[in-house]
Order: C-alpha cells, then sequence, then structure tokens
C-alpha cells in the first residue's frame, strides 16, 4: 500500500499520526542489521538508510517523531547473569562514535519536519543507553534542537531511581512518553504508580504525546486496551483538577 493511501486512510477516519517507531531488534527478522552502535560500517549504512526511510515514511503519514534504540553488536552486549551495568567509561567509549551518525539523522530528518528520539531501554534490551541518565548524556553530545528523548515506564521502573524525578530531569528533552505496566500490560494492571506519572508530566507542562507500548497476547486485549486508555483519561483529568487528586487511590490500579 502507497503512502498516500494510507494517509488517506488515517485522514478519513480523523485519526492523527504522532510519529513513527523503529522495528528495532528481535521484534524484527531484520533487527540484526539496525544496529546504530555496531563495529561493522556495512550495518551501520544499512542502518542509517534505514531510519532515514523511516523518516521519510514519517513524514509521508503525517507524523513528526522517529525513535532510535541503540543497538549493539552481540558480541558487544552480552547478557550479564550478576544484572550488574557498564560503567560510563565504557558507555561513553562506544557512543561517541555514534554521534556523527545520530548529528547526521537530526539534521536529516529536521528536513522532513520529524523530531528524533533517543530511547532508553532496560539493561537486558541494550547496556549501552539503558536510563535516561545515559539519555541525557547521548542528547547533549549530539547537541540539536531535533533530537530528544523518549521515556518508558516499563523500561524505567527497572532501571530508574524515581520515575517522578526522571520525569522532572528530563523536562528540557523529553518529547514522547511510551506507558505500560510493570509486566508490560497496559497501565493500571500491575504496580507502577501512575498517579505519580501523571502528576510529575503536569508539573513539567509536558504537551507531547503518550502512547501504549503493552504485549497483547490476552485475547480480550481490546477490552484491556480500553480499561487502560480510561484508567489514563481518568488520572489526567484528576491530575489537571487538584481538588480531585485527594480523591484517588495512590497508588491507582484497575479492579
Amino acid at each position: 500500500m502507497g503512502m498516500k493511501k494510507l494517509r488517506d486512510i488515517f485522514d478519513s477516519f480523523n485519526f492523527r499520526v504522532c510519529g513513527v517507531t523503529g522495528m528495532w531488534g528481535s521484534i524484527s527478522e531484520d533487527g540484526w542489521k539496525r544496529k546504530v552502535l555496531s563495529a561493522d560500517r556495512s550495518i551501520t549504512k544499512h542502518t542509517e538508510e534505514y531510519v532515514m526511510d523511516c523518516i521519510k515514511m514519517c513524514q509521508s503519514v503525517g507524523g513528526n517523531e522517529m525513535n532510535i534504540c541503540l543497538f549493539a553488536d552481540n558480541d558487544m552486549a552480552a547478557f550479564d547473569r550478576n544484572h550488574g551495568t557498564l560503567s560510563s567509561d565504557k558507555k561513553d567509549t562506544v557512543i561517541q562514535k555514534a554521534i556523527p551518525l545520530l548529528h547526521t539523522l537530526s539534521r536529516y530528518a529536521k528536513d522532513y519536519g520529524v523530531h528524533i528520539l533517543v530511547e532508553p531501554l532496560n539493561r537486558y534490551n541494550t547496556p549501552y543507553c539503558s536510563s535516561a541518565k545515559d539519555a541525557f548524556v547521548i542528547a547533549n553530545k549530539v547537541n540539536h534542537e531535533n533530537f530528544g528523548i523518549l521515556l518508558d515506564t516499563f523500561h524505567m521502573n527497572i532501571e530508574e531511581d524515581s520515575l517522578e524525578d526522571t520525569i522532572l530531569k528530563s523536562r528540557k528533552l523529553l518529547r514522547h512518553m511510551h506507558l505500560a505496566d510493570n509486566n508490560r500490560k497496559m497501565p493500571g494492571y500491575a504496580h507502577i504508580d501512575f498517579q505519580s506519572i501523571m502528576r510529575s508530566l503536569s508539573s513539567i507542562g509536558y504537551n507531547g504525546y503518550a502512547s501504549f507500548e503493552p504485549n497483547v497476547s490476552d485475547k480480550d486485549y481490546e477490552n484491556s486496551t480500553k480499561k487502560g486508555l480510561e484508567f489514563i483519561k481518568s488520572l489526567e483529568k484528576a491530575v489537571s483538577s487538584s481538588s480531585c487528586l485527594s480523591a484517588l487511590p495512590n497508588p491507582a490500579v484497575i479492579n
């Protein structure tokens, strides 16, 4: 299907596309050759071309954001059975080599009206950009107005000391939120305190998009997806009116 036809379909339903998420890692059979941090020049070249194609597609369907996840070669990102993290120096050595590519992609995306957003994943996905702090370092090195960060509550729950504090520290760079509970279900189905998250987003004046990224293996996913959406909307409404906050349980959950 052509991009114009796809855009027309979205428009016919008044459906706004905020952006495109890259098919990174094992989610795609081509994930092995989409690695920004690879030491193999042919792989980084393929990655560059892939991101550029996604940027053009994003513009074609009316979006203005694309996320990038920083995967490396398998021998550079071996799983640590002791659940350890890499030192800042080791991360920096690898990340620094990718900064020129990320800067090039940011300039390219700007011409299409698309923002590049780096998404930190937890240490079990990639050890080089696993926290908001890592993303801050990368964004400061890229130093381009078109480059920001995307935070995902599932990954944050594993890596961050405080989800609230992380959001507050991200105010200048945060462009998108992925919402999922700690068990990768829709918000409200586990223990993440989304009331606190919505309050933090409100306190920094966040006006960007938030999208859901749950696992949808449950046959009743349509119902759980709807309930999760209604749950977040109820928190958003309550946060917007301070008089309602005291009426919410802490943490709020779906029964």
